[in-house]
């Protein structure tokens, strides 16, 4: 089993903290790759997110980045993306997508991010009344025969560490936001090995990325139980933060 990682605690002014989720970013201020390639709802994109972020986030409120933040190969390169999340408002906390290559290493990545943004890597991040856990996940089979997937069971080790974590620094009723990458079900919003361990630990919040475009069978919302799974896709979020807060 992969070794833990250390949690840590980070405090700050949260008398009117508000939350607010978002993914795939897909930033390439040090690379020519433009995601306008991929559609209209691409055009702009991060303008149009900087100017929603900084309209409704104040400097205490937090903002969970669910991966393929940079697209960047190396950490060098990534850096330039990440010192321009720096800029935006409030305390961000993000977890590695699929495509975020350049993410070599907690330690490495922890070294290089602004003073505001912090990174998560199968561990978790007490903030105030929420302890943040998050994980990249992994793709969840189509067919149940197909299960026995040594990807999916290491990233099902990963998410029991974060889990773990969570559970452990959630000492006076904190509530426990989970950030995946890839979804935790498969299209057909089955239940899977991932779900069936987020309910194990009784988790209300998970919000995850990865899926994108419009003929992709999607749903902003997914239900299982006690847990709701909220999808934040940027461009399926219309490039708007969602805002947790009130659904917590």
């Amino acid at each position: 089993m992969p070794k833990p990682l250390l949690f840590f605690t980070f405090y700050g002014n949260i008398t009117n903290m508000r939350i607010f989720a978002i993914s795939d970013l897909h930033l390439s201020f040090s690379t020519d790759k433009p995601m306008d390639i991929f559609g209209a709802a691409w055009e702009g994109h991060f303008t149009q997110i900087k100017e929603d972020w900084q309209s409704r986030v104040s400097q205490d409120d937090v903002v969970l980045i669910a991966g393929d933040i940079s697209w960047a190969m190396s950490l060098a390169d990534a850096k330039k993306d990440l010192d321009e999340l720096g800029k935006l408002n409030g305390n961000i906390f993000l977890i590695r997508g699929n495509h975020d290559y350049w993410w070599n290493g907690y330690s490495k990545v922890k070294s290089i991010l602004p003073d505001n943004v912090f990174c998560i890597q199968n561990n978790a991040v007490k903030h105030g009344a929420f302890v943040i856990c998050g994980t990249r996940g992994w793709t969840v089979p189509e067919r149940a025969d197909d299960a026995e997937d040594k990807y999916v069971n290491r990233e099902l080790l990963r998410l029991d560490m974060s889990l773990k974590e969570a559970k452990r620094l959630a000492t006076d009723g904190e509530k426990i936001i989970l950030m995946m990458h890839y979804p935790p079900f498969n299209s057909k919003f089955e239940d899977s090995v991932f779900t069936d361990l987020i309910a194990s630990y009784g988790i209300t919040t998970v919000v995850y990325g990865h899926l994108h475009g419009e003929n992709i069978r999607f749903k902003l919302k997914v239900n299982k139980g006690v847990t709701d799974y909220y999808l934040t896709s940027c461009d399926l979020l219309k490039n708007k933060l969602l805002e947790l807060t009130d659904l917590l």
